[in-house]
């Protein structure tokens, strides 16, 4: 099926979506089918490792820089969860500090100002911490430090404040939520910068972005992660998410001396089929097929230009490697403000999002 879908009624669609950027080789991938069928007949889950997992962990490890260990779970919100407690554990600290408008799945302290609105987002210069539910508890906020993207100053200044409290900042280095923006260098510089000097861990949140490269995101931008959250492309479109980083800090799992500083475990974590489907998926990503998906991106953002210059449309298109996110504005954004769109703009926004593309008949084909 690849990059097609079928209706009920037998349309063709294109799936420009691809159930959020997990099926980075469409549906149906053939060796990805074959690799499950043959583990179904073999058993879809054990209490014990299996060959599969560990041999996703040694492609991993020994691809992605700075991945000396890793260990799997379910999903990439637990990825992003056990690597900020890992921080915690390491560190001795609480706080965390993260970037206004950033998407990084549905643990509570990763959602402050994942949705601020101008009403409540605070200055410029010091971005308040702002529920995303109701309910959410006043101590979550307390515990969570806002920075501004691409803000140079604001990341050495609101880190400094907070030096003995945070344990990582939390950083998608293109985050898709906050309009796969691009990072400026002097930016990377200084989250590195501020967080080296003040023992604070730098996580990459790869989840959505590790289909960047053969290696990920994170060494296109300069950025030096001590810990990474992964998931999506990694499962071939089944459940996973995985922690990786420095082995003295993934230590904190280590339970072959007794309890460890943070333990860690699932029912189906690192199960077989996930195990199986991620394998047979990643095996047939080689460093060529992701520049074919570097060029294929280009030609879609540069079309995508193209026609919005045509057309003097309002319009910009951001994005790198195989994404792109068009915006309502004329110059490229620089931060969530910045893409936080007006009522103009989000209604223009509804008539041009789509998941799926239907397909013109062509009698001649």
């Amino acid at each position: 099926m690849g990059s097609h879908l079928f209706d009920v009624d037998g349309r063709r669609f294109i799936d420009l979506n691809c159930n959020f950027t997990t099926l980075i080789h469409g549906h149906a991938f053939a060796p990805v089918v074959e690799a499950l069928t043959n583990q179904l007949q073999r058993g879809s889950c054990f209490a014990n490792p299996t060959e599969s997992e560990i041999e996703l962990a040694e492609l991993l490890c020994g691809r992605i820089p700075e991945v000396d260990r890793g260990r799997f779970v379910n999903t990439g919100t637990e990825a992003v969860l056990f690597a900020i407690k890992a921080a915690r554990a390491f560190t001795g600290r609480s706080k965390i500090a993260k970037f206004e408008g950033a998407y990084h799945g549905a643990y509570d302290w990763v959602e402050v100002s994942r949705s601020a609105k101008p009403d409540n987002w605070g200055d410029h210069m010091a971005p308040k911490s702002t529920a995303f539910y109701r309910g959410m508890p006043a101590s979550v906020l307390d515990e969570v430090v806002v920075l501004r993207f691409n803000d140079v100053e604001g990341v050495h200044r609101l880190m400094s404040l907070h030096v003995h409290e945070l344990a990582a900042v939390v950083l998608d280095p293109v985050p898709s939520r906050a309009g796969l923006v691009a990072p400026k260098p002097q930016f990377i510089s200084a989250v590195q910068e501020s967080a080296r000097t003040n023992g604070i861990l730098v996580v990459a949140d790869e989840v959505l972005n590790l289909r960047q490269s053969f290696e990920g995101a994170f060494p296109r931008y300069g950025l030096v992660p001590d810990l990474l959250a992964m998931g999506k492309i990694i499962g071939g479109g089944l459940p996973i998410g995985a922690i990786g980083g420095r082995a003295d800090i993934m230590k904190v799992f280590d339970a072959s001396a007794g309890r460890p500083l943070l333990p860690q475990g699932g029912t189906f974590s690192a199960n077989p089929l996930s195990m199986t489907a991620g394998l047979a998926s990643m095996r047939h990503l080689d460093r060529a097929d992701f520049a074919h998906l570097e060029i294929l991106g280009d030609i879609v953002r540069k079309g995508i230009g193209r026609a919005i210059t045509k057309r003097s449309a309002p319009l910009c298109v951001t994005g790198a490697a195989s994404l792109f996110r068009i915006h309502p504005l004329a110059q490229a954004p620089n931060d969530y403000r910045e893409i936080y769109p007006t009522p103009a703009g989000a209604t223009l926004m509804n008539g041009l999002t789509r998941f799926f593309c239907g397909e013109r008949h062509n009698p001649a084909a």
